[in-house]
């Protein structure tokens, strides 16, 4: 096999495959009925014209018909006129047209059986074309019966290529979902221990410390206070005569301070009043 050869050979296989997976067995199918239905139609239309033909050549036969009628007559009245040259003329120009119908006859004959076998061809081509009509419809209705269960399947188990496309699409929404879930854990860690608020204040870490111990001690001594007012109700008389008698004290101690203070505040106004006095004089 030449160069050439294998070169054709393999350009028709390649243009054979792509047309093989082209193909769509329905519109094959849907095409090919067409085709013999167009078929059907040239032998209907070549039955019309035989039959057009026919009646042409029975229109002539039956002219010539009248013309052999015509003839015998002109014979007749030139016998009856003892005119044998007129009448030897109308009986052969009857003769001549004698010969003519018997080839017409013989035309209409041969028409007539070609339309009979053109209208049995035409009877078992539409016979066939309504069966492969039947045929074309139930292969058509169980290939798209088998496309759809194909896609069906598909979509159940994941094959198709549109299948696939959302199945990454759905692992990457999960993905970026992990992923933000874990950044906002990782940011709720960083936020409990502390370390936006390292990045955001100037202190060190003795500050934080410090603050850390002043609160734990400011807490502890809340806790106490709670527990003492939780266990009034089961202090002892002694304990409350105690904290009346404090506080009597504390009164007496602050009525002291106070009458300290008006007689220091009245003994500056004396001493102010003695020396606009002392001016005046």
């Amino acid at each position: 096999m030449g160069i050439l050869s294998r070169m054709s050979y393999v350009i028709r296989s390649k243009v054979n495959t792509v047309l093989n997976r082209s193909e769509d067995p329905r519109e094959t199918l849907d095409y090919s009925y067409e085709q013999m239905r167009d078929r059907l139609q040239d032998v209907k239309q070549g039955i019309a014209d035989l039959t057009t033909q026919k009646k042409r050549l029975e229109m002539q036969k039956r002219r010539l018909e009248e013309n052999v009628e015509k003839h015998n007559e002109q014979a007749r009245e030139a016998v009856a006129q003892d005119r044998d040259d007129l009448a030897r003329q109308a009986l052969e120009k009857k003769k001549t047209k004698m010969s003519q119908i018997e080839q017409l006859e013989d035309q209409i004959a041969d028409l007539q059986n070609k339309q009979e076998k053109l209208v049995e061809q035409k009877n078992e081509l539409q016979s066939r074309i309504e069966q492969f009509r039947t045929k074309k419809e139930t292969m058509k209705a169980q290939y798209e019966a088998s496309e759809a269960s194909v896609r069906v399947s598909e979509a159940m188990t994941g094959a198709g290529d549109e299948m696939e496309d959302v199945s990454r699409a759905i692992e990457r929404a999960e993905e970026d979902t992990e992923e933000m879930e874990a950044r906002s854990e990782a940011m709720d860690e960083l936020q409990d221990t502390g370390a936006f608020d390292d990045a955001l204040s100037d202190k060190d870490s003795i500050d934080r410390e410090l603050d850390a111990g002043r609160t734990n001690s400011e807490v502890e001594a809340e806790l106490e206070t709670l527990k003492g007012e939780m266990g009034k109700g089961t202090a002892t008389e002694g304990s409350e005569d105690d904290t009346e008698a404090e506080m009597d004290v504390d009164v007496e101690e602050r009525d002291a301070e106070a009458d300290v203070e008006e007689e220091l505040e009245s003994n500056e106004i004396d001493e102010e009043l003695e020396e606009i006095r002392d001016e005046q004089r």
